[in-house]
């Protein structure tokens, strides 16, 4: 860590200081008491977890109804979503500390999710809109023993079920349209009765004429054709229920249909008129959890498929592809969390994945096919969690990993933290990680290579978090090696094993109530990453001290005012330094150029409502207020100014 970061670092812990002088030893925390169920699978609260986690809570989500769940996250520390910023149904890959997309697991109430179809098995975020969410808890750092392959960066844990609920029937509605012909309507209906049966069902509609994917930059040639725009349309179905027959059990069981269409284009720089995908998942399943008088036993299961179709139609963009990849996987869990006295909890639990997935397309003349393929995992797992009266806590887990086709692996985790008093924690920890390569890079036609290795990970961080009624502020420092981290090699286009790949930087967060009316948030991200890799240009090794597509500086501000009670005003700014991309394709030399430089930028964002009356409330989003043209990919667009108003109906 050179020098201007380590100031950086330490101005964070300076400025908690300050406050800590302020307001005194017994201030009331709030940060801190946050109860939350991701870190350990288990009700706890922040004060009594080393773990670095992050909840995005239902008002804030209520107040980002403008935005996709992407743009939404991409507005966390440590999280950069690429294509959270360009064309509505573009691919989003969500990268948790520059660990690239797949090594961060999506949960769905608790409960993991994937795309066997994809190429690095990550659930598609597009298929949750906003407006179904109610709440997110994001956990940084490697959660490999508790969460298995694909935790090496992280966990999201996407919230849909309303939390303590009362009254037998309840609605909510939202609508809204703005410029780019587009609107979003979304449903929800959801109730207790006697105390027994809960339920949740959801609908969600969304459209836009949007904007061309991909950069014209042939625009201001005479005789050109102009790109045409990209459109999108989304509908997604979700309901959630829940039985009580006795006061310890409780049965659950979900459902969720997703299905959206969008069109593509060529690739960078090109254009395609009848160039589409069709997307659909659907989730089933259920669960349970029994409560006796020392131990909670917890089981889970879901099945889900996905089945993505892409079109091209050779008769107006002169080249024709079809290619439909139809996946499914299955996910069966069984865990306890035992209160075992003397301040300690036992979680015991095991689980099982199993994915499969096949293809049948054509690519011009040739076609490109291969048969169902399937790969399975069973793990058992275990983690000790000391909580003591002193302010001290400690967890210590392992996981035992069997592998369909890499045997057995195993995880770890320490995590240390101690809580000085009601508002300062320090916390840390050490944990390793395993990522199987995925069925996509294992056995795709021309990019498949049977031979690749499991990725192994080490993840280092430590940090200290203060919090008060006036400022809540968190510095964590994380460092992170990976041995045999996957990539593709832009030469031949066939995965392969890095060298070693590694990681560190230092997120700093914070929340200021200068008075009771305003409230200024800001985050700061640095994040520096080292790859020894395969070159774009030839075939020798080469060291690169940047990753693609990741920014070594971001920062996400927004200030607030509520003036009065009914109104709400809030103005957002997101910056990120240069980041580099793959360079332009050399046709002679069949490689590429060295990579491209993509400029910093900054983009303005507001949000306002006003509530009516109870259960009425119009509002306003606007996002790249100054139209600021910028690029997070080299030759696709990002977002232009968009506005959408609407309203909110509760009852």
């Amino acid at each position: 860590m050179n020098k201007k970061n380590w100031a950086l670092f330490t101005l964070s812990l300076m400025g908690s200081s300050l406050a800590f002088a302020q307001n005194g030893k017994d201030s009331i925390v709030k940060q801190l008491d946050q109860v939350e169920v991701t870190a350990t699978k288990y009700p706890l609260k922040q004060s009594q977890t080393g773990k670095v986690v992050t909840i995005i809570t239902h008002e804030e989500i209520e107040r980002s109804v403008g935005k996709s769940l992407g743009q939404l996250l991409t507005e966390q520390a440590g999280i950069n979503v690429i294509g959270a910023l360009n064309a509505p149904g573009k691919d989003q890959s969500v990268s948790i500390r520059g660990a690239g997309s797949g090594r961060s697991l999506v949960l769905v109430d608790g409960v993991p999710v994937n795309d066997p179809t994809a190429t690095d098995n990550a659930f598609d975020i597009n298929l949750i809109p906003t407006a179904m969410i109610e709440r997110i808890e994001i956990m940084k750092g490697a959660q490999s023993t508790l969460y298995g392959s694909d935790a090496i960066a992280g966990v999201i844990n996407i919230i849909t079920i309303k939390p303590n609920i009362n009254t037998p029937f309840n609605g909510k509605a939202m609508v809204s349209a703005g410029n780019l012909h587009s609107g979003n309507g979304a449903a929800q209906l959801y109730g207790n009765i006697a105390n027994q049966l809960t339920y949740n069902i959801r609908y969600n509609h969304s459209f836009t004429s949007g904007f061309s994917t991909a950069y014209d930059s042939s625009k201001h040639v005479p005789g050109s054709i102009p790109f045409d725009n990209d459109a999108y349309h989304s509908d997604n179905v979700a309901a959630n229920l829940g039985w009580t027959p006795v006061r310890e059990l409780t049965v659950k069981g979900f459902f969720q249909y997703s299905h959206y269409n969008n069109d593509l284009d060529g690739g960078a720089y090109t254009d395609a008129r009848t160039y589409n995908s069709n997307n659909k998942n659907l989730m089933l399943g259920g669960g349970f959890v029994y409560a006796l008088p020392n131990t909670t036993i917890h089981g889970n299961y879901i099945y889900n498929t996905t089945d993505r179709l892409s079109k091209q139609d050779s008769a107006v963009d002169g080249y024709y592809i079809h290619d439909d990849f139809w996946g499914k996987s299955q996910y069966a869990e069984l865990y306890a969390a035992s209160n075992l006295g003397y301040h300690l909890t036992w979680l015991n639990g095991a689980d099982y994945r199993y994915s499969s997935m096949n293809e049948s397309g054509i690519y011009g003349s040739s076609p490109s096919t291969y048969k169902d393929t399937s790969v399975s995992q069973t793990s058992m797992y275990s983690s000790l969690a000391y909580n003591g009266p002193s302010g001290l806590s400690v967890e210590l887990g392992g996981r035992l990993n069997t592998h369909s086709r890499y045997g057995s692996n195993y995880t770890y985790t320490f995590n240390p933290a101690w809580l000085i008093n009601s508002s300062w924690k320090l916390y840390g920890s050490i944990a390793s990680a395993f990522k199987a390569p995925t069925l996509y890079q294992l056995y795709a036609e021309y990019y498949g290579n049977p031979a690749l290795q499991p990725e192994r990970s080490t993840a280092y961080e430590g940090g200290i978090q203060y919090s008060s009624p006036i400022i809540e502020s968190r510095a964590t420092w994380f460092h992170r090696k990976t041995k045999d981290a996957i990539a593709l090699n832009y030469i031949n286009y066939v995965y392969f094993n890095q060298t070693e790949e590694q990681g560190q930087g230092i997120e700093w967060e914070n929340k200021i109530r200068i008075d009771k009316f305003i409230t200024l948030s800001f985050n700061y991200t640095w994040l520096k990453l080292k790859q020894v890799a395969q070159s774009r240009i030839t075939n020798e090794d080469t060291t690169y001290n940047y990753g693609l597509r990741q920014p070594e500086h971001t920062i996400n501000a927004t200030l607030a005012v509520q003036p009065i009670k009914a109104l709400y005003l809030s103005v957002s700014g997101h910056y990120e330094s240069k980041r580099y991309d793959i360079g332009d394709y050399n046709s002679n030399t069949y490689a590429y150029y060295p990579d491209n430089t993509l400029n910093s930028f900054f983009i303005l964002n507001a949000y306002g409502e006003y509530r009516i009356c109870k259960g009425v409330k119009i509002f306003a989003d606007a996002k790249n207020l100054f139209n600021k043209k910028f690029f997070t990919i080299r030759g696709y667009n990002s977002i232009p100014r968009i506005f959408l108003g609407g309203a909110t109906f509760e009852f």
